[in-house]
């Protein structure tokens, strides 16, 4: 019986780290949504309503190609280790192809209607890095804490 719980203990503290980890792409989201609207209510009451608009527009596209993009390296890999898929690698090319067209196209529109909000789009952008920065900093407070 001793020998069982040790193993189980073992394997529970081996496991925990991979949960963890695991769940990183939705921490990520998460710290998405919350860092944009932090920083759209930040953009709004520091320097105009157009520029808030255009962060908003620029979170709102780089949340859209992030979730993309997780989506098709998902494909992607699926496709390269199952050989007996019936995804086309065609087809992951064009949608990885499409978020780009579809990100300049938002970049158009809001440039056409108000130039000063191309400053916000381009910052929105910018919005998985910052997330990104987030869940590395919690990673690094989590090994170092609590040894995970």
């Amino acid at each position: 019986m001793q020998g069982n719980s040790t193993t189980r203990d073992t394997n529970s503290r081996q496991a925990n780290p991979e949960i963890f980890y695991a769940g990183a792409l939705r921490r990520i989201s998460r710290a998405m949504i919350l860092l944009a609207v932090l920083f759209t209510i930040f953009a709004l009451l520091q320097f105009n309503p157009r520029i808030a608009l255009g962060f908003l527009g620029g979170c709102a596209v780089s949340y859209l190609n992030f979730h993309w993009l997780e989506r098709g390296v998902a494909a992607f890999a699926e496709r390269v280790t199952d050989a007996g898929s019936r995804q086309s690698s065609r087809g992951i090319v064009l949608r990885f192809l499409v978020r780009y067209v579809l990100m300049a196209v938002a970049a158009y529109v809001i440039f056409t209607v108000s130039p000063a909000s191309v400053y916000g789009l381009f910052a929105g952008l910018f919005l998985p890095v910052a997330a990104i920065a987030c869940e590395a900093a919690y990673e690094a407070y989590a090994a170092l804490a609590r040894g995970v």
